[in-house]
């Protein structure tokens, strides 16, 4: 049933891609299917890490000192035979005033989070493997696309919320009194009257001039900026370009690898400026297959082959191709060009024959 499906499918995309055919094709020219790219931009996204809160400053009650000139002994008279009769007398007065003193309450605050989407979903062609049971020798006959759908990114940006402002709460703050002494007079004299002046004395005391206050002070909100990346155009849409037909088969990219090495020197960076660039700036999808010698492990020979393949694309990605243009492909030691396999003695100049980079244009 598997089977039946696939031939259905295969054969489907066959009568589809000869209806859409190169419109006045030229003899002995050779044409590719390409798609236009995605078009993305960055934004910055503001967002209020911490809001706007109110800070309160309290400033205590303030006072004053006075002084007052009191009676401590009232005038009276003096008797010349019997004299007057005294007596002290405890006076009270307020000494200092009740007031109030201010507590702050400061404001509470709660963390949160917010989740920003960085890069909006979209989808990209893929073009499955070649059938199993194909007999074209071509195998681009025995393909079919998909359209995949790539999902969204998000990030998570911690964030603080206010939970409760900043108040006050009034503690009473009690004045107190103090007392003076006078000596009053209480029996008078009962003969001649001589008149006594009074006697005065000064007292200080603390008196209120401006009960507590507060002052409110606005801190301001904090933002930070948030780069997401945009889809301005969507890509997908294909049409016919010319190429060179030499480029539809493997040619050389005469990149000389270091023993055991994937990384580009100055000299491979230039003539991948030279030889890659142009053919990537019409629009067309290439792909870009390496390989190593015979050295090491399989394993190993394969790995390396596609850190390669993949230091080439990411150069390119960073000279402004896009992503979807570049295909890469690591062959290990499984394509030698000569007889350096596994167990026979070469050369370093041989060896360095299977050391090597190819390129190809691809239909997309």
């Amino acid at each position: 049933m598997k089977k039946l499906l696939l031939g259905v499918l295969v054969t489907t995309s066959m009568v589809s891609y000869s209806q859409d055919l190169p419109q006045n094709p030229e003899p002995g020219k050779c044409y590719v299917r390409c798609k236009t790219p995605e078009i993305w931009k960055n934004e910055d996204v503001k967002i209020e890490i911490a809001p706007t809160y109110k800070k309160i400053v309290t400033h205590p009650a303030e006072y004053k000192t006075v002084t007052e000139r009191v009676v401590v002994k009232e005038a009276g008279e003096r008797l010349e035979i019997v004299p007057a009769v005294w007596e002290d007398k405890i006076v009270s007065y307020q000494a200092k005033d009740d007031a109030n003193s201010l507590r702050v309450i400061k404001a509470t605050f709660k963390p949160d989070e917010e989740v920003i989407e960085t890069k909006a979903a979209s989808a990209k062609w893929e073009m499955s493997e070649k059938a199993p049971d194909c007999e074209s020798s071509d195998p681009n006959d025995c393909r079919y696309w998909c359209y995949k759908p790539i999902p969204a990114q998000f990030v998570t940006i911690p964030i603080t919320k206010l939970n409760s402002n900043a108040t006050t709460q009034k503690i009473p703050i009690s004045g107190f009194e103090k007392t003076y002494t006078k000596r009053v007079m209480t029996t008078p004299p009962t003969t001649r009257v001589i008149k006594m002046p009074a006697v005065y004395n000064e007292i200080t005391k603390r008196v209120l001039v401006k009960d507590a206050w507060q002052e409110e002070v606005i801190i301001p909100a904090k933002y930070k900026a948030v780069s997401k990346e945009v889809l301005v155009s969507k890509g997908g849409l294909t049409s016919w370009k010319e190429v060179e037909c030499k480029l539809l088969t493997y040619n050389p990219l005469p990149i000389n690898w270091n023993f055991g090495s994937a990384t580009l020197t100055s000299t491979a960076k230039k003539l991948i400026d030279s030889r890659l660039l142009p053919i990537l700036k019409d629009g067309v999808q290439i792909e870009l297959a390496s390989h190593t010698d015979s050295r090491g492990s399989r394993e190993a020979n394969q790995d390396l082959s596609d850190r390669r393949a993949q230091a080439v694309v990411n150069y390119l990605i960073s000279n402004g191709i896009n992503p979807s243009q570049l295909v890469a492909k690591g062959y290990g030691e499984s394509k030698l060009k000569n007889r350096c396999s596994d167990g026979v003695t070469c050369t370093e100049a041989e060896h360095r024959i299977n050391r090597r980079t190819e390129f190809r244009v691809i239909n997309q």
